[in-house]
């Protein structure tokens, strides 16, 4: 009798063994699988920090060498400058210094700018602007393109040509095709746009070239 007990008992056993295998199998898989989830996530590089905002750049014309040794550019006729009235969109835009010196600005009419610093020009709108349009108006002036300067005498096309930053005497002339057999390289003349005189200074090939000075290589002779 307890022989027949011991053995069904054992039988019994053997019968629940693999059930409860079964049964727990799937625990046991979702734990394998959490723990390479895991592992898989510890080895992901860490998320990197978000850029911070940058307010766009504007494309401003760059500075010429006097600018950038502290001297305020005179405007001139052809500089094209962005001007900005801060809240007020339909009086802001592009705007070209026209064969008379002067700017059509919406509003407030002709403005002269020929012969203005950019600071002279800015005050000038403001006080415009203030005469009954605005009350305390903020204007910002910043030149988009400079005028062109000018090339004449002995070079293969003598011209204007758009204004390029540290441009030289020597880079000019390469701009118009190079000196003609009579060019005499020792005697080039600049008229310089900012000087009131508008007198003929000697200059040497490494002379640095401003918006709207007249470079002029005389003939030789011999």
């Amino acid at each position: 009798m307890i022989v027949r007990f011991f053995t069904i008992f054992c039988l019994s056993l053997l019968l629940l063994c693999p059930m409860q295998a079964e049964a727990y199998a799937p625990y046991g898989a979702h734990a394998r699988q959490q723990a390479g989830s895991n592992e898989a996530y510890a080895g992901q590089p860490a998320v990197p920090n978000m850029p911070s905002y940058q307010q766009p750049q504007q494309n401003y014309a760059p500075m010429p060498p006097e600018v950038a040794n502290g001297q305020e550019y005179i405007l001139g006729t052809g500089d094209r400058i962005r001007l900005t009235v801060y809240g007020e969109a339909e009086l802001s835009g592009d705007y070209e210094v026209g064969s008379t010196g002067i700017i059509a600005l919406p509003l407030i009419g002709d403005v002269p700018a020929k012969g203005y610093s950019l600071s002279s020009f800015e005050q000038a709108v403001r006080a415009r602007l203030a005469q009954g349009y605005l009350k305390d108006p903020r204007v910002s002036a910043q030149v988009t393109n400079y005028r062109p300067f000018f090339i004449l005498g002995e070079v293969a096309k003598p011209g204007s040509y758009p204004y390029v930053n540290n441009m030289t005497v020597v880079n000019a002339v390469a701009l118009a095709g190079g000196y003609t057999y009579r060019a005499n390289k020792n005697k080039i003349t600049i008229v310089r746009a900012s000087d009131p005189s508008k007198a003929e200074a000697p200059v040497s090939e490494a002379a640095i070239v401003m918006p709207g000075d007249i470079i002029r290589v005389p003939e030789r002779f011999f």
